[in-house]
């Protein structure tokens, strides 16, 4: 059995490019980005890539930005 489950707070903006495809970003984590066929996609390509930024920050011992940190409250 597959469960979905909503990963907040990461903030995500969505921008059409020129041709058609989909650009995300994570305003809270520059140079977080992915490209995707749909925005379903690239969120989904986004977020998984925030979330490895964030573990490598948590990793190293850098602050990890207030926005986030509740993802990691425990």
């Amino acid at each position: 059995m597959t469960t979905m489950i909503e990963i907040q707070p990461i903030r995500v903006e969505l921008e059409r490019e020129a041709d058609g495809r989909m650009l995300a970003s994570v305003p809270d984590l520059p140079g977080v980005m992915a490209y995707g066929a749909t925005e379903e996609g690239a969120v989904r390509k986004v977020k998984s890539i925030a979330l490895q930024v964030l573990a490598d920050m948590i990793e190293s011992g850098e602050d990890v930005p207030a926005p986030l940190k509740v993802l990691f409250a425990a």
